[in-house]
């Protein structure tokens, strides 16, 4: 059956002629991205091929396991994490909702540790199982392209597996990468910190971003001490400066210690655990020192050097709008690329990956207002433009919508932690550019704002919505009155 493909921006009938393939796609890489665009792919026709290392929960340049970083080492994992910290806290604003509760709670880390091995081993399983009902081909081991439609694959006795396939998409994904300071092979990864055999007393962590606050509020949750370092002033650069310091004034009240522009210069191994030394002449003893200090996209080991795939100075694949690499029938998606690294994101790029080549519709991913998230305790949600974005941004006048209010659970829990929220309208077209959430369920609200920005809602609509009564979320739909009006061509006051 001949397909239709994509040649040069242009969906065109393949030359009946043209040289036989073993595969008219293969995927090097088996996470998020790679699994959906083979399963798309093979649902528009086409035979595919996918490889992927053998499964462990700690990742390595021959480990890792089907479901990819997400489902194994990533989100889903620290997600349970995140809820069995949670506990602590409800435990605590229990007492007064009337729940007599012991004084002494004991917590099993191994208990849970298990809970999650298990939940991820279920996974690796259930996406397995997509791959062989979809009809895609699964190998297990080490995929590299050895020529411009040919790819090896060495299972695991070391056997080489040769294919030629029309087009070789890559989502090999990315790994983190720890500073070089001496003692660094004292730390671990987020790898490791999913699968920690005891839970530590006394907890380092170096970093400002999704991983790092996560882990600090985990960490915390289940009764640790955790200093968090970050170069700084406030956590999660990038996301709105005002949201920013919700979060750092959250962590701080949920016990964590922040230790803001300050570098970690040394590890050194004690008999009483890891001394922590830093750039201001500090020290501290930890069981733990987790380098929470970015990503490497996984392109060292795939010989692309063989065929002239251009990379970027992360040594991220350099890809064009349409995911294409400049070797026409080569292609790549998800955190290889470093794009946006999001999980959403890499599904939303295996998808049109398929009906771009496949299914005969060229298509772009959309990479505006995508919704995200981060997991600290309590969450931050965002969507849309922050408000030092906006100000960059504008051609006219930014009106932002604050809220900032005790939840109705913590009025009777005592819990002094407040929920914030913030709108971001441009003046002349009433139009919600940007929306901001610090607070309980954030993520959960964010979902749906998210969709009322994709479809342009207006300050109007929004104010027109009848809120859900009692609910954190009705306060988005009624803030009747801007916080502030910022003129255009106004710099923005801070950059953190």
């Amino acid at each position: 059956m001949s397909r239709k493909m994509l040649i040069d921006g242009e969906v065109n009938q393949p030359n009946e002629q043209e040289a036989h393939y073993d595969f008219d796609l293969f995927v090097i890489g088996a996470g998020s991205g790679g699994v959906r665009a083979s399963r798309i792919s093979a649902n528009f026709g086409a035979k595919v091929g996918i490889c992927e290392l053998p499964f462990h929960p700690v990742s390595s340049e021959v480990i890792g396991g089907v479901g990819g970083t997400c489902v194994i080492r990533g989100c889903v994992p620290k997600k349970i994490l995140v809820y069995g910290a949670s506990f602590g806290g409800e435990i605590e604003d229990a007492r007064n909702y009337g729940w007599e509760v012991n004084e002494k709670v004991d917590f099993n880390w191994k208990k849970l540790l298990q809970k999650k091995t298990d939940e991820i081993i279920r996974l690796n399983g259930v996406y397995k199982r997509l791959l062989s009902n979809s009809g895609v081909k699964l190998f297990e081991g080490e995929g590299k392209i050895v020529g411009p439609n040919d790819v090896e694959v060495t299972q695991l006795d070391g056997t080489k597996l040769s294919y030629s396939a029309k087009h070789i998409l890559i989502a090999t994904g990315s790994r983190a990468q720890r500073p070089a300071i001496p003692g660094q092979e004292l730390g671990i990864s987020s790898d490791e910190a999913l699968s920690l055999e005891e839970l530590p007393k006394r907890a380092v962590v170096l970093g400002a971003g999704y991983i790092a606050v996560e882990f600090a509020s985990i960490w915390r949750g289940m009764g640790a001490s955790v200093d968090l370092f970050f170069r700084k002033e406030l956590p999660l650069r990038g996301f709105d400066d005002e949201l920013r310091a919700v979060v750092a004034r959250n962590l701080e009240g949920r016990g964590i210690d922040l230790h803001p522009q300050t570098n970690l210069t040394e590890l050194v191994k004690t008999e009483d655990g890891i001394k922590v030394r830093t750039d201001h002449g500090e020290e501290l003893i930890a069981d733990v020192v987790l380098f929470a200090t970015g990503r490497s996209p996984n392109t060292k080991r795939l010989n692309l050097e063989a065929v002239g795939v251009e990379l970027d100075k992360t040594g991220a694949i350099k890809v064009d709008e349409y995911s294409r690499t400049n070797v026409p029938n080569i292609w790549a998606v998800g955190d290889v690329t470093n794009r946006v690294n999001l999980t959403p994101v890499a599904l939303m790029e295996g998808t049109c990956f398929a009906k771009t080549v496949f299914g005969g519709e060229p298509s772009k991913p959309d990479y505006r207002d995508i919704p995200c998230a981060v997991f600290c305790i309590p969450p931050l949600s965002v969507v849309g433009l922050s408000e030092e974005q906006a100000i960059e941004q504008a051609k006219g006048d930014i009106l932002v919508f604050t809220s900032t209010f005790n939840p109705m659970k913590n009025t009777v829990s005592g819990r002094q932690e407040k929920t914030v929220m913030k709108l971001i309208v441009d003046a002349e077209t009433d139009k919600v550019i940007g929306a901001s959430m610090c607070g309980p369920d954030a993520a959960e609200i964010m979902q749906g704002i998210a969709i009322a920005l994709k479809c342009g809602a207006t300050k109007a609509q929004f104010d027109s919505t009848v809120g859900i009564h009692p609910s954190s979320a009705e306060e988005f739909v009624t803030m009747r009155s801007a916080t502030r009006r910022i003129a255009a061509g106004t710099k923005p006051k801070t950059n953190l």
